[in-house]
C-alpha cells in the first residue's frame, strides 16, 4: 500500500498548539466566595477575611491573630452552537474508514459544550506583631471545560479541552503607618491541560484489491484520526498590593499580579485507522511549548456609609495581549507558530451590602467582564468567549464572634457570539461557521474563622 502522509507533521503541531493556547483563555475569579455575592466589587480593598492574600496581601493587616478561611465553587458554564453555514475539510472522503466514497456526513452542532465545574480554595493569614503579617493562599487561578458530542460538526477544531491549575502563594505585608500598608507575594503555580479533536492526518493514492468498492480504485482519499495533546509544567510568579485608609470607613486598594510563564511539555498521540487492513496506527511524539499566563491589575473601592450600608467597586485589567501567538516546538516535527490574537480586557464590577443585624449581612453585586477575543474568526470552539455581564446575590452569616459563613450566587450571561473560523487552513480544519449563546450558574460558600 502506498500511503503518504503528507499533512501528519502540521496536524500534529497544530493540535498542540492549540491545546496549550486554549488553556491561557479561562481565568477564573472565584478565588473566594465572600466577594461572589458583590460580583467580587472591591475584591482589593474589603479585606474581610484571609482570601486578601490572592487579590491584596496588604489587606492582611487588617485581620487579627490566626484566621482561616476556605470555601468551594460549583459552575456550571453552558455553551450551545447554532450552525449557520459549516463546512468540513476539503476532500474529506472516507474519514476513518477511507472505504465509502461518498462525503463523511457533517456531524451535529455539539450538544452543550458547558458542564459542572469545582474550583476550592484555603487561605491563611497571621499578624505577627501591629506592622507585620504573613498570609497563604492555595487556589485555582485558571481552568474550565468544554467538551463537545464527538461526532460534531467542528471536530476538527476541537472535541474537548481541560485545564487545571493549582497556585500557591506565600505572602507578607507591612503596615507602613497608620494608613498604608504594602503586601508582596510569591507564586508557584501548576498547570495541566489536555486537548482532544479530530485530525486530517493525510492523504494517499490506494490501490484497491478485488473486492473493494471500484468508485475507489486510484483513488486519492483523505484520512482522518483521533489526536490529543496532554502538556503540564509548573512555573513561577509574584504579586504586590498596596492599601490606604484616607478615613476608618474608607479604603482605597492597588494590586498586581505579575505575568507566569509555563514552559509546559508532555505528548501528543494521533491515532487512525488503515483503510485497507483495518488495524489501527499510532504515532506518539514529545511536545513542548512556551505560554505566559497573563498578568493582572486591580483597582478597589470601598466605603461604609452607615452602620447599615456599605458600598465598594473595582476595575480591573488583565494582559491577555501577552497571547498574540504560541509556539510550540517538537522532538520529531518542525517549530509551529498559531497567532491567537488575544486583546488585554477590562472588568468593571459594583456591589452593596445591607446589614439587616449584627449577624446577618446582605450583599449584591454588578460587573461588565470583557472578552479578550473581538472577531469571529478569532474566536475558537475551545474557547467559545464573548463579553460577559454578572447579576450576584449572596449573604453572610456571623452565627459568633470570630466565626463567619458566607453564600453566593451569580448569573453570568454573555453575549451572542459569531464564529467564522478555519485555523488559517479551510483544507485542514474545514470553516467552523455560526453563533453560540452562553451563560454560567456559579454557587459557592466560605467560611472563615479566627482563632
Amino acid at each position: 500500500m502506498n500511503f503518504r502522509l503528507r499533512t501528519l507533521t502540521a496536524s500534529i503541531a497544530l493540535l498542540g498548539t492549540a491545546g496549550v493556547t486554549h488553556a491561557a483563555g479561562f481565568n477564573l475569579l472565584e478565588q473566594n466566595n465572600s466577594g461572589l455575592g458583590n460580583a467580587y466589587a472591591g475584591s482589593a480593598a474589603v479585606a474581610e477575611n484571609a482570601s486578601t492574600t490572592y487579590f491584596n496581601p496588604a489587606g492582611l493587616t487588617q485581620l487579627d491573630g490566626l484566621q482561616i478561611s476556605t470555601g468551594v465553587s460549583f459552575i456550571r458554564p453552558g455553551f450551545k452552537f447554532t450552525d449557520k453555514g459549516t463546512t468540513l475539510p476539503n476532500n474529506l472522503t472516507g474519514a476513518g474508514t477511507g472505504f465509502s466514497p461518498v462525503p463523511t456526513a457533517l456531524g451535529n452542532t455539539g450538544g452543550d459544550a458547558g458542564g459542572w465545574g469545582v474550583v476550592p480554595n484555603l487561605y491563611m493569614s497571621y499578624k505577627l506583631n501591629d506592622r507585620v503579617a504573613l498570609g497563604l493562599g492555595i487556589s485555582a487561578p485558571f481552568g474550565l471545560k468544554t467538551e463537545y458530542e464527538s461526532d460534531w460538526m467542528g471536530r476538527y477544531h476541537s472535541r474537548s479541552f481541560d485545564i487545571k491549575t493549582i497556585n500557591i502563594n506565600p505572602s507578607v505585608a507591612f503596615k507602613v503607618d497608620p494608613s498604608f500598608s504594602v503586601g508582596l507575594g510569591l507564586n508557584i503555580q501548576r498547570i495541566e491541560a489536555t486537548y482532544e479533536k479530530a485530525v486530517p492526518v493525510g492523504t494517499g493514492v490506494i490501490p484497491v484489491p478485488a473486492g473493494l468498492p471500484h468508485p475507489l480504485a486510484g483513488k486519492e482519499v483523505y484520512l482522518s484520526g483521533d489526536a490529543k495533546t496532554k502538556v503540564k509544567n509548573t512555573g513561577y510568579g509574584w504579586n504586590i498590593g498596596l492599601l490606604y485608609h484616607p478615613s476608618e470607613d474608607t479604603r482605597i486598594g492597588l494590586s498586581y499580579r505579575s505575568r507566569i510563564k509555563h514552559k509546559a511539555d508532555g505528548d501528543t498521540s494521533v491515532s487512525f485507522i488503515n483503510p485497507l487492513t483495518r488495524s489501527t496506527t499510532q504515532i506518539i511524539s514529545d511536545s513542548a511549548a512556551s505560554v505566559s499566563l497573563p498578568d493582572m491589575a486591580i483597582l478597589s473601592g470601598y466605603h461604609r456609609l452607615n452602620d447599615k450600608w456599605e458600598i465598594m467597586g473595582d476595575v480591573s485589567w488583565t494582559g491577555w495581549s501577552s497571547l498574540p501567538k504560541l509556539t510550540i516546538t517538537n522532538a520529531k516535527l518542525p517549530e509551529t507558530t498559531l497567532q491567537l490574537h488575544f486583546k488585554d480586557s477590562w472588568r468593571i464590577a459594583v456591589g452593596a451590602n445591607y446589614a439587616v443585624n449584627d449577624a446577618w449581612k446582605i450583599k449584591a453585586g454588578l460587573a461588565w467582564d470583557q472578552s479578550p477575543v473581538r472577531h469571529t474568526e478569532h474566536r475558537l470552539a475551545s474557547l467559545p468567549d464573548s463579553n460577559r455581564y454578572w447579576l450576584s446575590l449572596g449573604a453572610q452569616f456571623k452565627p459568633t464572634a470570630n466565626t463567619t459563613l458566607d453564600v453566593g450566587y451569580a448569573y453570568i450571561i454573555a453575549d451572542k457570539s459569531k464564529i467564522n473560523n478555519n485555523n488559517g487552513n479551510a483544507a485542514a480544519y474545514g470553516t467552523l461557521k455560526g453563533s453560540y449563546k452562553a451563560d454560567s450558574h456559579v454557587f459557592g460558600l466560605q467560611l472563615s474563622h479566627r482563632f
